[in-house]
């Protein structure tokens, strides 16, 4: 009996002592997927689309067989239908099919204001686009091109203006397209949630050479991207570094003068 109580009371107490961390860990919320949230939606769409075709044609079909052409030229009629029969089969199906793409609209929508609500705890970098390149700039000044390297678990969000023209930053595997155009700033942000390599290219023509204007995302371990931001930091303290003054020549010193 005392050690039922003796056991129980110890459960309550670390119940008591972990529910600040529970709820600590809680309140933090999960990063959202847009890139995972854009793939269901649109394997909703699909197969909305092939159920509504399926329907469609097993309805052609059927109107076609009892429509075929019979012997002797027999002469069809078709049923007669009272006014709300009539009614009923206009107005029943347009709100079947209607509330299917108002669904599908509505999710649209707020996957659209999930992307645009960028997360407080992120990697922000500067793009500058231009014929043809993508020049990236990291919040401790180092710059890279056609290169972005980014730590894993971490979201990215990406500043975006052009020197020249209007150019479109595409990410393929992220689901993330957003144009960067002269005079404007605009944005768009991603979720690296694994290491790997993902291809960049331009989606809105800019050029004769628009089909080169491409780069690649770099997703390293968090610890291999810290070793790899320190090195470029390394890097570019040595470049920005002033170069040692050359020692001054000292003057070869006068022979000294002759006494007559």
């Amino acid at each position: 009996m005392h050690e039922t109580i003796r056991r129980g009371a110890a459960g309550l107490a670390a119940l008591f002592l972990s529910a600040p961390a529970w709820a600590a860990a809680k309140a933090e919320p999960a990063i959202p997927d847009p890139a995972r949230d854009w793939d269901r939606l649109w394997n909703e769409v699909i197969f909305d689309i092939t159920i509504i075709g399926i329907l469609f044609a097993i309805v052609t079909a059927w109107f076609i067989w009892q429509g075929r052409r019979r012997p002797g030229n027999e002469v069809g009629a078709s049923p007669k239908l009272s006014p709300a029969s009539a009614v009923g089969w206009v107005v029943i199906p347009i709100f079947v099919f209607l509330s299917i793409d108002l669904y599908t609209a509505a999710n649209g929508w707020v996957l659209w204001n999930t992307y645009r609500d960028v997360p407080d705890k992120r990697l922000e970098i500067k793009l500058e686009s231009g014929m043809y390149s993508w020049d990236y700039t990291y919040p401790n000044g180092v710059r890279t091109q056609n290169e972005l390297v980014v730590p894993a678990g971490m979201p990215v969000v990406l500043r975006m203006t052009s020197r020249d023209t209007l150019h479109s930053h595409y990410i393929p595997d992220f689901r993330v397209k957003e144009d960067s155009m002269p005079g404007r700033i605009t944005y768009l942000w991603f979720n690296p949630t694994k290491p790997g390599e993902h291809i960049v290219t331009c989606a809105e023509y800019c050029g004769v050479m628009h089909g080169y204007m491409a780069g690649r995302i770099i997703v390293k371990a968090p610890e291999e991207y810290a070793a790899w931001i320190k090195g470029e930091e390394t890097k570019l303290a040595a470049a920005s570094a002033p170069e040692p003054a050359a020692p001054a020549a000292s003057k070869p010193a006068k022979p000294a003068a002759k006494k007559t």
